[in-house]
């Protein structure tokens, strides 16, 4: 026999201890919680600017931190504008808008219905001019309320939207 042999031989084998489980704690009575603390609604802080993160992947806005806000701006970033459109149409089932703004994706940009056959839709648009059509029930069409528009490479009319700053 080999040494390791005769000492797996001599070797004495010890079982392990038996598994044993918790008992679980008794339920206690609902009496006996505590309430739920009453959280107050808070107004909301006021937006903060935003600037450009340094990197060289595509950029999202990111909050100023207080160290960034003490240091002045490099350079000022167009804010995004606010613009309203609506559309009157009672029988439409559904109305969408497209322009230069969304690259001319429709379903990106749905109005949203407000009654009375209204279709109303904000969009948030850096300052400059864009061009834009409805799209309702898949029919483009210009935009009635517009006080600009220009002709379209299909032989119809755009019409034109100005953000300014």
């Amino acid at each position: 026999m080999t040494k390791k042999a005769k000492k797996m031989k001599n070797a004495v084998s010890v079982p392990a201890p038996a598994k044993r489980e918790m008992p679980a704690p008794p339920p206690v009575p609902v009496s006996t919680l505590a309430p739920a603390p009453t959280v107050k609604a808070q107004p909301s802080p006021a937006p903060t600017p935003a600037v450009k993160a340094q990197s060289t992947q595509a950029q999202a806005p990111v909050a100023m931190t207080q160290r960034a806000a003490a240091e002045p701006a490099k350079r000022d970033l167009p804010r995004p504008n606010r613009v309203s459109l609506e559309f009157v149409k009672p029988e439409a089932k559904r109305v969408c808008v497209a322009g230069s703004f969304n690259e001319w994706e429709p379903e990106s940009t749905p109005l949203s219905p407000a009654g009375n056959g209204r279709w109303v839709g904000d969009l948030a648009v850096k300052p400059g001019r864009y061009e834009y059509l409805f799209v309702v029930d898949g029919q483009w069409l210009p935009d009635p309320n517009a006080k600009e528009s220009v002709a379209n490479p299909f032989g119809g009319r755009n019409s034109v939207l100005v953000a300014s700053e």
